[in-house]
C-alpha cells in the first residue's frame, strides 16, 4: 500500500497563499541574521576542533586506559558527527555566505568525510533539495539499492532490503561518496564503465585521503599506541556513519512521509514546491544538544523549506512553520527518535516484498501562476544568489 496524504488538499489560491507565508517567514528570519548566528557557528566550529584535538591525544598517550580510551572514541565520534552535520552541511549549503568570510563560503567549503564536497553539492545541495521524493529523480529515495515505499517497483533484489540497509549504515560516509556514480545505471546500460572510472578519480582521491588520515597517519605517529588509536578511529567512524544514516532516514522515509509522481514538477509553483517539502519530510522532537548533534536536521521539514537559512533558526521557525501548516490543513510530521526510527525500520522490512501499491498521495492542485520555486539550482549548488 502506498503512502496516503493527511494534508487537506487546497485550491490554487491557497496553494499561493500557503507559498506567500513561508517566503514572508522566510525573508524575516534572513533580514535578521547577525551576530547571535556568527557567533554560534564560530562556536561550533571551536567545538570540532577542541573536540578532535583532545580526544585524538587522549588516545594517543592514555588509549591503553579502557575508561580513556571509551571517552576518547565517543568523544571523536562526537567531533565528526558535529563537523559533518552542523559544521560541513550547512555551510555547504550557502547557510553562512551572507558572513562574507572566505572559511564559511558555501561553494569551497570541504569536509571531514569521504564524498567529496563537489559531488555533495550536486547530488544533495541541487538534486535531492530541488526535486526532493520525486520519484525517477531524487536519487536519495532508497539510494539506488533499497525499496522503501510502495510507489518503488518491486525487484527481487529488494528481498535484500534489511541486509543492505544494515551496510548502508555501517559504511555510510563510503557508500555515500559512490552515490554520484549512480551504479545502478551501469546495470541499466544507461552508462558505461568507462564513464564510472572517470567520475570515481576526485572520490578516489578523497577516499585515499580519509583512509590515510584515520586509518595509516594518526595510528603511525602515536607510536605505541598504534592499536588503541586505529581502533579508536575506526569506532568513532562507526559512531558517526550510525547516527548519520538515523538521522538522515528520520528525516524522509518515515511511515508518513511522501513520494511525487515526476509530473508534479510540470509548472510547479513556489507554493506547490513548500507544500512537497513538507508532505515527503519528517522532523524528530529533542531539545537544544540533539539539534546540535543532528545538525538541526531534527527539523528536516523547515531545512527543505528554507535550505540556506541558518540551521541555529529552525527550531524557533518550526513553531511558526506548524501553525501557518495547521490553518491549511496540512500533516505536520513530527514525533520522537524511537517513534520515527522504528516506521523507517517498518519500511525497510515491509517493503523488500512486494507489496502493490492501492493508493498513493493525490497530485496537488495546479494554480494558473507559475512561480520559480525557492530551491534554484544556483543556490543549492551554494552559490550565494
Amino acid at each position: 500500500m502506498g503512502t496516503i496524504s493527511k494534508s487537506r488538499e487546497l485550491t490554487a489560491e491557497e496553494i499561493n497563499a500557503f507559498g506567500a507565508e513561508l517566503d514572508a517567514l522566510r525573508k524575516e528570519v534572513m533580514a535578521s541574521l547577525g551576530k547571535k548566528e556568527a557567533d554560534y557557528i564560530y562556536g561550533v566550529r571551536n567545538f570540532v576542533r577542541y573536540s578532535e584535538i583532545a580526544s585524538r591525544s587522549a588516545l594517543m598517550f592514555l588509549g591503553w586506559l579502557p575508561p580513556v580510551w571509551l571517552g576518547a572514541t565517543a568523544l571523536l565520534g562526537v567531533s565528526k558527527i558535529v563537523e559533518n552535520m552542523e559544521l560541513g552541511h550547512n555551510v555547504m549549503h550557502g547557510q553562512y555566505d551572507w558572513m562574507n568570510d572566505a572559511s564559511l563560503r558555501g561553494n569551497s567549503y570541504e569536509w571531514d568525510t569521504v564524498c567529496t564536497a563537489d559531488n555533495w553539492r550536486h547530488t544533495h545541495n541541487y538534486m535531492h533539495h530541488t526535486y526532493t521524493n520525486v520519484r525517477e529523480v531524487d536519487h536519495d529515495i532508497g539510494y539506488g539499492v533499497l525499496r522503501i515505499f510502495g510507489e518503488q517497483k518491486w525487484e527481487p533484489r529488494f528481498l535484500a532490503n534489511p541486509i543492505m540497509a544494515t551496510m548502508l549504515a555501517v559504511t555510510f560516509e563510503w557508500t555515500l561518496a559512490l552515490q554520484s556514480l549512480e551504479l545502478e545505471k551501469v546495470i541499466s546500460g544507461e552508462k558505461t564503465w568507462a564513464e564510472v572510472r572517470q567520475q570515481f578519480k576526485p572520490i578516489a582521491a578523497k577516499m585515499r585521503k580519509q583512509f590515510t588520515k584515520d586509518y595509516i597517519f594518526f595510528p603511525l605517529i602515536a607510536g605505541p599506541m598504534f592499536l588503541p588509536v586505529l581502533a579508536g578511529n575506526f569506532v568513532a567512524n562507526l559512531i558517526r556513519n550510525f547516527w548519520t544514516f538515523a538521522i538522515i532516514f528520520c528525516g524522509h522515509f518515515t511511515e508518513d512521509a511522501e513520494t511525487f509522481d515526476k509530473s508534479v514538477l510540470e509548472n510547479e509553483t513556489r507554493g506547490q514546491w513548500y507544500l512537497r517539502q513538507l508532505r515527503g519530510s519528517s522532523n524528530l522532537k529533542g531539545g537544544k544538544i540533539f539539534n546540535l548533534l543532528t545538525g538541526n536536521l531534527s527539523h528536516q521539514i523547515e531545512h527543505h523549506m528554507f535550505p540556506d537559512v541558518p540551521g541555529v533558526r529552525y527550531a524557533d521557525m518550526a513553531v511558526k512553520v506548524q501553525e501557518i501548516a495547521a490553518r491549511y490543513g496540512q500533516h505536520y510530521n513530527t514525533g520522537s527518535f524511537t517513534k520515527q526510527f522504528s516506521t523507517v525500520v517498518g519500511r525497510i522490512f515491509k517493503y523488500a516484498l512486494p507489496f502493490k501499491v492501492k493508493a498513493e498521495a493525490k497530485p496537488m492542485a495546479v494554480p494558473s501562476a507559475t512561480v520559480v520555486p525557492l530551491a534554484t539550482p544556483k543556490m543549492n549548488e551554494g552559490i550565494a544568489a
